[in-house]
């Protein structure tokens, strides 16, 4: 039941019956940006039923997994991505923009999360940058493992190369 409410919803607010009227249309298209920010909840039938089946499964790898009433076995793996200190690559905008390429290929090659953040036109933030990683404007982008800065490009290689990086994003 609450399936097909939520379809129904879903359907008013996708519909692009009634968009030519301001009156109508920014209370959809707000409702459609809620509903993208919330996860979706509003969402096709068929969509609902994928996902509720998904979630069955997963509980009953869960079930399957620890069912044997034995803890789950310790693994040599790097702590899950829930573990992992947070990276931030602050670059601005249209500069070093090969370097951000390079460091977003490192990182992500590395299988680590990492935010960009842009600094143009955020004197505070860009300030702040480059006083924590010690470097001048022209040296970004910057990379920042939990608020401790790693540095530019060839820092970052450098850290990889030497396991600093692995030991910074996810612990000992």
């Amino acid at each position: 039941m609450l399936d097909a409410v939520k379809d129904a919803l879903y359907r008013v607010i996708t519909t692009p019956k009634g968009d030519s009227l301001a009156p109508i249309r920014l209370p959809k298209d707000l409702a459609r940006r809620l509903n993208a920010t919330l996860g979706s909840p509003l969402a096709p039938i068929r969509e609902l039923a994928r996902r509720r089946d998904a979630l069955g499964r997963l509980a009953a790898l869960r079930d399957a997994r620890n069912g044997n009433g034995a803890p789950p076995v310790a693994s040599s793996a790097p702590a899950s991505k829930a573990d992992a200190a947070p990276v931030m690559v602050y670059f601005e905008k249209d500069r070093g923009v090969r370097e951000l390429a390079r460091i977003e290929e490192a990182l992500g090659g590395k299988g680590i999360a990492y935010k960009l953040l842009d600094v143009a036109g955020d004197e505070a933030t860009l300030d702040f940058v480059m006083r924590e990683a010690d470097c001048e404007r022209d040296e970004l982008p910057v990379v920042f493992v939990g608020g401790a800065a790693i540095g530019n490009f060839p820092a970052l290689v450098k850290a990889d190369v030497s396991g600093e990086l692995q030991r910074a994003v996810y612990g000992a």
